[in-house]
């Protein structure tokens, strides 16, 4: 169950954040999310929600519950649609 501090790192680097950058938007202590994405101290179930709110995933993913970040059918088909558009961009590109 120690795996939110390994997706809380992750999905704060995936977005190019600085800890402190996730601190002043989510209102969790810099050094509190160090000792989360360290293993030193286990988040309360506050700074889970605001951390799964923050990245745009669930709960359950955050804590390791499941592999799925995603909330909704919706969250899948936009990432679907984003895909498939970032697909047609590079067939542009390389058919040039």
């Amino acid at each position: 169950m120690n795996q939110y501090k390994n997706r809380i790192r992750d999905l704060r680097e995936d977005r190019d954040l600085r800890q402190i950058d996730v601190a002043n938007a989510t209102g969790i202590d810099q050094k509190t999310l160090s000792n989360y994405e360290t293993g030193k101290t286990n988040p309360d179930s506050y700074s889970i929600i605001r951390l799964a709110e923050f990245f745009g995933v669930t709960t359950d993913y955050l804590l390791g519950c499941s592999d799925s970040s995603f909330r909704s059918k919706k969250d899948v088909l936009n990432t679907l649609s984003n895909i498939e558009k970032e697909i047609r961009d590079l067939k542009l590109y390389f058919s040039k």
